[in-house]
């Protein structure tokens, strides 16, 4: 698959068509086609090796970048989607169902976005509405009825903001959630694959162990809407994403994450099997895990662990 290289990937772009283009008119051992392999595989790395919390948010964001139901197809044997929220409709921007992952019987909920207009507007962009919020409940309602546990693929810029939304209640929506996550007999896990934004991650976001892709960002609000309040202009984005301390090394180093998958050098985009498979294992190995915690004492370690997020001292 061709990648679209982002602004900051041009440069290394260019070099790669070179070393295709020497690839094609010289044999394998040519010096000059070694010299120049090697010379890609240094800038790759130098680039690589020391990206800026912007420069992640742009590849969190990447279009070819594999989005939930991506992951469904490749980690998530015998998935049933379900639908509805019992309430007003079914929201396509929160897919979940009942599936296999790494052998384990689970609900699987997600946010999904889409790669063309038709699918944007079919999925709303990845930004839920309340009627998404509700169905995961419901789900996670039934994973607590049949005993089975929870994974949550957390990827939209934010949950949908407009009137509709409001009228039907948005906050009320992740609120309940919040508080419904926080004390389900049910082990929970949430994977961060892309954006993290606001609430509207948050509202499928409370969980015994939250991962995150090495690539993706969670913050409480985006780098762009940071910028238009406080340097009351857009093109401060870069700064507002370091200052934000957004990328998974920041939220893990706070004690806001548990564990950070890792990713091929340039993004999921670049592999996604690969990430795919990588995502699966993480996920299993924290199910393997949480099966031998008592319900009583993950309850206890859920509540602690969100309750001890925030504080600090001077």
């Amino acid at each position: 698959m061709n990648t679209v290289p982002l602004d900051f990937e041009i440069p290394l772009a260019d070099l790669e068509k070179y070393v295709a283009d020497l690839a094609e008119r010289r044999p394998s051992e040519d010096p000059l086609l070694l010299t120049a392999r090697a010379d890609l595989e240094k800038e790759r790395s130098a680039l690589y090796s020391k990206l800026t919390p912007w420069q992640r948010v742009q590849i969190a964001r990447h279009p070819q970048r594999p989005y939930f139901l991506d992951y469904v197809n490749s980690c998530v044997t015998d998935f049933v989607e379900l639908h509805g929220d019992r309430f007003f409709g079914d929201d396509k921007a929160m897919p979940a169902g009942i599936g296999r992952i790494a052998g384990h019987r689970c609900v699987v909920i997600g946010q999904q976005k889409g790669r063309n207009v038709k699918e944007n507007v079919l999925r709303n962009f990845g930004s839920p509405h309340p009627e998404g919020y509700r169905k995961a409940l419901r789900l996670m309602r039934l994973a607590e009825k049949f005993t089975l546990p929870i994974v949550c693929i957390i990827d939209t810029p934010g949950a949908y903001p407009g009137v509709g939304a409001e009228e039907r209640h948005i906050a009320e929506a992740i609120a309940v959630n919040l508080r419904e996550m926080m004390t389900l007999k049910t082990r929970i896990i949430s994977v961060v694959i892309g954006e993290g934004g606001s609430g509207g991650a948050l509202g499928i976001g409370v969980a015994d162990r939250v991962l995150m892709l090495e690539n993706a960002y969670y913050s409480v609000i985006s780098p762009e809407g940071c910028a238009a309040i406080l340097w009351k202009h857009r093109k401060h984005a870069p700064e507002a994403a370091a200052a934000l301390r957004l990328t998974a090394d920041d939220l893990q180093e706070f004690g806001l994450i548990d564990g950070i998958i890792p990713e091929p050098l340039g993004g999921a985009h670049r592999d996604p099997i690969a990430v795919a498979d990588s995502l699966s294992e993480a996920i299993g190995a924290a199910l393997t895990t949480l099966e031998k915690i008592p319900m009583k004492k993950l309850l206890e370690e859920r509540y602690a662990k969100f309750r001890g997020m925030g504080v600090f001292s001077e």
